[in-house]
């Protein structure tokens, strides 16, 4: 979305997931002992309110550089910040939160846990989503216009920087999303999403980069070899797989699976 919207690469994506997760668990939940559903809303709100302020102070300057690299650079320190304010905020201490998303789900003789299910199954809605929102309403088709052409959209009457707000806004609340689903998974501390952005940065790159059936499509991949990796080499070299299939579709189809090459 961000990348569609801007032109810029957001490299702070997994601070961002984190400190969804940490305004969720450590300041609804476990502060103020709020109850789940009124969290979890609150918790996109709050996640709006500041990806609205962060495209607005960071973002759209940013895209105006002569050079990417002010971009990189800006949205890198962006993480930096967000990583020593949940430092200085909420402490160093990893915690978790009880009696969330917790338990298995027996289908048949095979168990899997209800947090990996319901992550699933939010994924699929989540996207659904999305995509009837990027193509019937009126906000998400001149996303489609501004992610095409910029230009072209501000000559047509939409408000570029305005439109890039909105957008930056649902990238945040999508970050938060995924912060509070893969709470049970992982204990809630400030690398928690590290391994899941790097995992979603190959995913769009394999996919076809901004491509969100590109995306969608590079995240089935890079699972299916991960555990095929895990069947042949020793687990620990699970996580090593995603990223030589990476490499690998870089030297052979540089555009991704579902991109368009470039003549």
């Amino acid at each position: 979305l961000i990348w569609n919207s801007t032109g810029l690469l957001n490299f702070s994506h997994d601070k961002i997931i984190t400190v969804g997760a940490y305004i969720f668990a450590a300041t609804f939940i476990i502060k103020f002992n709020m109850n789940k559903p009124l969290a979890i809303v609150l918790t996109f709100m709050l996640m709006g309110i500041l990806g609205s302020v962060i495209a607005s102070g960071i973002f759209n300057p940013l895209r105006h550089m002569r050079s990417n690299i002010f971009a990189v650079m800006g949205t890198m320190m962006l993480g930096r910040i967000l990583a020593e304010a949940i430092r200085l905020i909420y402490g160093p201490v990893p915690f978790t939160i009880e009696n969330w998303l917790s338990g298995t789900i027996k289908i048949g003789t095979l168990m899997v846990t209800k947090a990996n299910v319901i992550i699933c199954v939010v994924a699929i809605l989540v996207v659904a989503a999305l995509q009837l929102f990027m193509n019937f309403t009126k906000i998400g088709k001149a996303m489609r216009c501004v992610a095409s052409n910029k230009n072209a959209a501000s000559l047509m009457g939409i408000d570029v920087q305005r439109n890039m707000v909105i957008t930056i806004a649902i990238s945040f609340v999508i970050c938060s999303i995924i912060g509070i689903m893969v709470t049970p998974l992982y204990s809630v501390n400030q690398t928690m999403a590290s391994m899941i952005s790097l995992k979603g940065f190959a995913a769009g790159v394999i996919g076809g980069f901004g491509s969100l059936p590109g995306a969608i499509v590079g995240g089935m991949i890079i699972g299916v070899m991960e555990n095929i990796g895990g069947m042949i080499f020793p687990s620990t070299f699970k996580d090593v797989v995603a990223f030589v299939f990476l490499i690998i579709v870089l030297l052979v189809r540089p555009s991704g699976v579902l991109g368009k090459k470039n003549n």
